[in-house]
């Protein structure tokens, strides 16, 4: 690892005490929605507050891509999932058992001034990716989360093992017509997707044929297929609401009827027919893009859509999609401390692990206006940290949790204009956005990444 990165990574306050930062932090952080929301305190559980925390060392003999070698099940040569004594886990491409812990969004940033700082730090961009890289696997990171600089960062010596995502529904939307930017992710006509259009399946299996570039590469973890979908718990009604041509209108009155007799309308919707069509409506969208993923990339997991927002709390789109992904996808926002019973839910009702894919803090001592995004405010850097270690010990806890993705890299840009209306004034990153390390929330990320193991086998035993 480059000195620059590991000198600026080091919380030199802490070590000239010889001591953890964590070992003298407060246990309760004050936490705010948004600039200018009122601050509350919330409890913090860190790393030092488990029972014989000391005890628990860096986790050794891993593999190379990360895995517990002295933990094997069958290896297929690419990553798949194993239920293990109650436990979920995913599998490396040499058989040993593996838990994710990611960044997403692992870019360059486009301005100028972004760009000047990132030539002088890094030379190249094939420097910037090895370092970059190394920056991660120091502090106990071992994968690449969406939106990533995929293609330079697998060329390093040491690559990180990465996911794609591909935007099926959005890309079908840009070709049809009819979407629009929401801050974070796309729009859709009365949060309708369009899932019942007759063209939907034949484009998938027409855009999925770019996977298969990938097909047979081992350091590729697997396919996220879209990003926050809308998927309302009410979404029968909003699809017979659209115009009577529309696919979508059809096919929703079809269903109605179906279940409630050939002259049934929007007035004899029962509270039992919400739940039940949203479930038959993603259950068709997960069928088809699973089926296109698999025609074109039979060896690599199918990472589901990454449900957010309202979607958590319906356990019918996880029912929906529990046959056709591998693991379920959530962007787990508004939550201090992860909720063991939703947890509990999304598997249970998928019969699917599930990874975390999107969640972050912003401190108020960035300089950054913060006004962007939905993850959490708090005062400083460190408490950034603390969240780290809060929310982190409450996934290792969850036997059905595989793994997590911080959002993100590095931190919003305001010179970047076409950025995504969330992406624009936010500290977000693991970074500043002229490639400052933010030492003292890389430090709590280190103590927990890199003793994930023993954590989940001390959560085990107890």
């Amino acid at each position: 690892m480059p000195r620059r990165f590991l000198a600026l990574a080091l919380p030199l306050a802490a070590l000239s005490l010889g001591i953890s930062p964590a070992q003298t932090a407060p246990r309760t952080v004050e936490v705010a929605a948004k600039p200018g929301g009122r601050w509350v305190e919330r409890p913090v559980r860190t790393l030092d507050d488990l029972p014989g925390a000391a005890e628990i060392r860096p986790d050794a003999g891993l593999s190379r891509y990360g895995g517990l070698a002295a933990r094997k099940e069958k290896a297929t040569g690419f990553f798949h999932t194993a239920k293990v004594e109650g436990r979920w886990w995913l599998v490396d491409p040499e058989g040993c058992l593996f838990h994710q812990r990611g960044v997403s969004s692992v870019t360059m940033l486009p301005t100028p001034a972004a760009e000047e700082v990132r030539k002088r730090k890094f030379g190249s961009e094939a420097g910037w990716a090895e370092q970059s890289s190394g920056l991660l696997r120091e502090h106990g990171f071992n994968g690449l989360g969406a939106w990533s600089d995929t293609e330079r960062l697998r060329a390093v010596p040491e690559p990180l093992p990465y996911t794609r995502i591909w935007n099926f529904m959005s890309s079908y939307g840009k070709k049809r017509g009819g979407t629009f930017r929401k801050p974070g992710h796309t729009g859709y006509p009365g949060d309708c997707i369009f899932v019942f259009d007759p063209g939907f399946e034949a484009f998938c299996d027409e855009h999925a044929r770019q996977l298969a570039k990938d097909k047979d590469d081992p350091w590729l973890l697997g396919h996220f297929s879209d990003n926050e979908l809308p998927l309302p718990a009410d979404a029968l009604k909003k699809f017979l609401s659209l115009p009577e041509a529309d696919h979508g209108h059809q096919a929703a009155l079809k269903w109605l009827r179906d279940r409630r007799g050939a002259k049934a309308t929007a007035r004899d919707i029962k509270p039992e027919d919400l739940p039940a069509f949203l479930e038959f409506m993603a259950g068709r969208y997960f069928r088809i893009v699973a089926g296109a993923i698999r025609r074109h990339d039979p060896n690599h997991l199918y990472l589901g859509a990454r449900f957010h927002g309202g979607a958590l709390r319906r356990a019918e789109l996880f029912r929906a999609a529990g046959p056709h992904v591998d693991v379920v996808s959530v962007n787990y926002y508004h939550a201090w401390t992860p909720d063991p019973e939703r947890l509990a839910m999304w598997s249970r009702e998928s019969g699917k692990p599930f990874l975390v894919t999107e969640w972050y803090a912003k401190g108020a001592d960035s300089g950054l206006a913060n006004t962007g995004g939905a993850g959490w405010l708090v005062k400083t850097q460190r408490d950034r940290g603390l969240f780290y270690e809060n929310f982190t010990l409450g996934l290792l806890e969850s036997k059905d949790c595989v793994g997590w993705y911080w959002f993100k890299y590095i931190d919003n840009d305001p010179a970047d204009k076409k950025a995504d209306p969330s992406n624009r004034d936010s500290n977000k990153g693991i970074l500043g956005n002229r490639y400052e390390p933010y030492a003292p929330l890389l430090d709590s990320m280190k103590r927990i990444n890199e003793r994930a193991y023993g954590i989940i086998d001390r959560f085990d035993r107890d």
